[in-house]
């Protein structure tokens, strides 16, 4: 035993050693609970539009407004009261029902519960609620990664605001149902009422300007199509706009641009051009443009920029690259303008296709960082959408699951970005078919066209029309933190391979194309040894650095099987030849 002490002393003392320097397992509160889930109160009705109005104060950076909130019933039995949700320190100040009468209301935390009990609400009819609301918004710290209000100035000195919301929801600003598998089917308009010496920008289209005579403006934005509360964005500033028509896939496409006044001619030289590369590709990639109705325009930020839907922040300096950077450390990066191309991206995943919970995040960021990829491949060929994807993996950290906690607004690594993109990419290279990836994708578009959907309608689209479950492969590079290892050895004569899967998780299968100059191999490995006989020049196909540069694995040759000594059954399993 006095031998045995010393080593369970490490032991123990390596055990915590693990345990802590492993990520906290997140505690949820109710609070969270009630911001990321379909509570009762939310469950009994579907919003079909909002129209806001909003009056920031850019001195005392104060905001008033309301949001006429209308909405379905779903259900005869409900609740009696609907829950609203307006984010600390703004206030409600009253709610006012179908223009007859006011609701009383509470508060818990940022949720408020509006009491409906006496109103008559048949299923299927259609209400509206008026939500007044003021106070001292929350601004934010570093846009556009914090959410909130800012209130800042041009590089002239002059006011400049906007808001930026995306997961910390559109409460932040205005009083919603802020849940992103709820969206105004019929659309929303903004209408934001700013000294007259401003000039106010939102989605969608200018339907009217109005003097007040007080030296104020109230400029209306309307949207047609469904959109995510956190596209919502109000752009004051000191704007000047021109326009075009850009030819696309469903006919004409009204395109602007509205930038700060001092930024307008090297703007008119600059963004046409990679405007219409960006288009080019997406469009032959992913499908129309989802958003023909309503437009597409670049609006000028201080910031980097977001995917505000028909309505993309553009803060990347007029330049290529990332602000001078280039992610995928390629090269490649610096030849066209990320914040273009990446928020523009969004339009097609993120605001056509939305995920319905926080945590499949990656529906938007692992889609979208792959359409990087894809304008790459469309503008400089497939090669070079090869190099750049794998050049991408350098922002991988694998520090926890790319799926979150569901029901609770809860987001996973940051990796959704990277990760998920290079998962998209494995999963192209392993269906061999480009014209069959371009129709998945294209799918996906037109299926879930201005939808909110889950994890698995995304993986079983993909499974069906690609003949292949993936749901193993979304599993593993989503779920876990873990790279798929491919292990694989040769018989003596280089006539047959033997291949598994390890380091993944069980029943784990994604197939693996390989090919060069010619001549080709398509593999089947799971997590059992199986083996495929080879011909002429297929040994060669083995090549580490060119199968991990396709797909986003390790791979290692190892001189025997891990078991020598399979019964019978097993050894027949290891020697049978890939279908």
């Amino acid at each position: 035993m006095s031998r045995l002490l010393p080593v369970l002393l490490l032991c123990a003392t390596l055990s915590l050693t693990v345990r802590a320097q492993q990520p906290a397992e997140k505690v949820f509160t109710h609070a969270d609970t009630l911001r990321g889930s379909i509570t009762p109160e939310r469950a009994w009705w579907d919003v079909q539009r909002y129209d806001i109005s909003v009056k920031p104060d850019y001195l005392n950076k104060t905001t008033e407004g309301c949001n006429v909130i209308t909405y379905k019933v779903l259900s005869k039995q409900h609740p009696p009261a609907m829950q609203i949700d307006l984010q600390d320190p703004l206030q409600i100040d009253s709610v006012v029902y179908d223009n007859t009468s006011r609701l009383s209301f509470t508060r818990e935390g940022n949720a408020w519960h509006v009491e409906t009990a006496q109103q008559s609400q048949a299923p299927l009819s259609v209400h509206r609620i008026a939500v007044y609301f003021s106070g001292k918004p929350h601004e934010s710290t570093r846009p556009p990664w914090s959410g909130g209000w800012t209130f800042a100035k041009d590089s002239l000195g002059r006011p400049w605001m906007t808001v930026t919301c995306q997961g910390l929801g559109a409460s932040i600003w205005y009083p919603c149902k802020d849940h992103q598998s709820d969206e105004p089917d019929q659309g929303a308009s903004l209408a934001m009422t700013v000294p007259d010496t401003l000039v106010a920008v939102g989605n969608g289209r200018l339907q009217s300007k109005k003097n007040n005579g007080d030296g104020t403006t109230t400029s209306k934005w309307v949207v047609k199509n469904p959109i995510s509360n956190y596209c919502i964005i109000p752009y004051i500033g000191k704007y000047v706009s021109f326009q075009e028509v850009y030819k696309g896939e469903k006919g004409n496409l009204d395109v602007s641009y509205w930038v700060l006044d001092y930024n307008l001619e090297k703007a008119k030289t600059y963004l046409p051009y990679e405007t219409h590369n960006m288009l080019k590709a997406f469009e032959y990639w992913m499908g129309p443009y989802p958003f023909y109705e309503d437009g597409y325009k670049l609006v000028d930020v201080q910031h980097t920029g977001m995917e505000h839907q028909s309505a993309v922040a553009y803060g990347n300096l007029y330049k290529p690259g990332y602000r001078g950077r280039d992610g995928s450390g390629t090269g490649l990066g610096m030849k066209w303008d990320f914040i273009i191309v990446h928020e523009s991206g969004h339009e097609w995943f993120g605001n056509n296709i939305t995920s319905k919970d926080l945590a499949d995040m990656y529906i938007h960021e692992g889609f979208t960082n792959y359409s990087e990829t894809l304008y790459v491949d469309y503008i400089f060929g497939k090669t070079a959408g090869n190099d750049y994807n794998a050049g991408t993996r350098r922002g991988i950290r694998n520090d926890r699951p790319i799926i979150a906690h569901y029901d609770v607004n809860d987001q996973g690594s940051g990796d959704m970005y990277p990760k998920a993109g290079n998962m998209i990419h494995a999963i192209r290279h392993s269906i061999d078919n480009d014209e069959l990836f371009r129709q998945i994708i294209r799918g996906l578009n037109k299926t879930f066209y201005h939808q909110t959907v889950t994890t698995p309608q995304i993986v079983a689209y993909i499974s069906k029309q690609a003949g292949h479950d993936y749901t193993k492969v979304f599993d593993q590079y989503l779920r876990t933190t873990q790279i798929p290892q491919l292990e694989y050895y040769f018989s003596d004569d280089q006539k047959r391979v033997s291949y598994r899967w390890t380091n993944s998780v069980a029943g784990f299968d994604l197939p693996l194309a390989l090919n060069r100059n010619a001549i080709k191999l398509k593999i089947f490995p799971t997590t059992e040894w199986k083996s495929s006989t080879l011909v002429d020049g297929q040994a060669a196909l083995f090549d580490t650095a060119a199968i991990r540069k396709m797909y986003y694995i390790t791979v290692q040759r190892v001189k025997s099987p891990s078991a020598l000594t399979l019964s019978s059954p097993q050894q027949e399993k290891l020697e049978s030849t890939e279908r």
